[in-house]
């Protein structure tokens, strides 16, 4: 994308009242970000609900400067701007309603990775929770090493599950609060700077943003949208990571929870996602990897003696999700929208037809299955 329309984009998101769904619904009835802002006189014929102070906010020539200076400063600090229509924009993300229109990247993973999870949990973490992450991390390397740990580099759960990666030789993203100029809590900066290395840090906010209460909630969205599975390690009855489970239940994602004892108050919460069925009860990444259908070498060596011709009259899409079960093996949903960059709505009714004629099978875990 051209530096002239990542800077209205930039832009966009500093236009008061205008937040992540309407300046999306924007974008896509003008054509561009900087369309928005050319044409916001014509926004009315273009889209319903506008309403003159929207009109009247857009006229805003401190936001396009701002964008600029946000823009040099990412240039000069080698930092990637990725605007939602950008390739290397989290897919995932991208499906969620409310994904933001910009973020900010500073290190050297792959934001679409083939299997991306989130751990997540309190802030006081006993020593069970800060074991958990280190046994769990450890198994899962050997179970698919090639998984992104994505977690809000907060105290508590969220350090240990980066530090956790970082010691198995995971790729591990922080998800922040606050924009790329500082690391909060500084504490976490040893850390920080090895996971851009290996990893990376991910924001939605501009350079001299706070870390607001605020900022963490909307924060979770991003950790629960971009991943395949939220996993709860601890979480007291009320927390951050409950918030990201709900997130998660609402984009249709995976979560899951650590079981604790009826007495631990940070496990009260995990009790309950289980209790409530909003969260699938696991003790270890052999049932993690089990329930996700991540465990499918014999399985993929299967489906690759499976022939095309035993499926007739296919769609042009649906043979691209038939020939990523072919390559893959049994798979979950989002895996099918990244290898074939079919947006997830489409996704479904394909599926849903699929299995409909007998020629796929959906399994638990929401991972589907090419049927010989």
């Amino acid at each position: 994308m051209n530096s002239e329309e990542t800077i209205y984009s930039i832009a966009l998101t500093q236009v008061p009242g205008i937040g992540a769904i309407w300046a999306r619904n924007l974008m896509n009835a003008a054509g561009s970000a900087k369309e928005v802002f050319l044409r916001r006189k014509e926004l009315p014929t273009l889209l319903k609900g506008i309403t003159p102070r929207v009109i009247e906010a857009l006229n805003s020539p401190e936001a396009i400067e701002r964008a600029e200076r946000e823009y040099a400063f990412v240039e000069k600090n080698n930092i990637k701007c990725l605007t939602i229509q950008d390739d290397d924009y989290p897919l995932r993300l991208r499906e969620c309603e409310d994904a933001p229109v910009v973020l900010f990247f500073k290190g050297n993973t792959n934001l679409n990775n083939l299997r991306i999870i989130n751990m997540v949990g309190t802030r006081n973490a006993s020593e069970y929770g800060k074991s958990l992450c280190f046994q769990f991390l450890k198994e899962l390397k050997e179970l698919s090493p090639e998984v992104l740990v994505v977690s809000g580099l907060a105290y508590g759960i969220d350090i240990h599950a980066h530090r956790a990666a970082l010691d198995n030789s995971l790729s591990t993203v922080g998800v922040l609060a606050h924009g790329l100029d500082r690391i909060y809590p500084s504490a976490h900066r040893k850390t920080a700077v090895e996971m851009v290395t290996s990893g990376g840090l991910l924001t939605e906010f501009l350079t001299g943003t706070t870390p607001d209460r605020y900022n963490f909630v909307s924060r979770n969205r991003i950790v629960a949208g971009m991943s395949d599975a939220t996993i709860v390690v601890e979480s007291a009855i009320k927390g951050g990571s409950l918030i990201t489970a709900d997130l998660a239940n609402g984009y249709n994602r995976e979560c899951f929870a650590f079981p604790g004892r009826a007495s631990d108050e940070f496990s009260k919460g995990c009790n309950q996602l289980i209790r409530d069925n909003k969260a699938h009860l696991i003790q270890s990444a052999k049932d993690f990897v089990g329930l996700m259908g991540w465990e499918s070498n014999a399985s993929q060596n299967k489906s690759k003696n499976i022939q095309r011709t035993l499926f007739h009259d296919l769609s042009e899409n649906e043979q691209q999700v038939v020939d990523v079960l072919i390559k893959m093996g049994e798979t979950q949903i989002n895996n099918l929208v990244v290898e074939t960059n079919i947006p997830i709505h489409k996704m479904n009714a394909l599926l849903f037809e699929l299995e409909m004629r007998g020629i796929i099978k959906v399994l638990a875990g929401g991972v589907y299955k090419l049927l010989a």
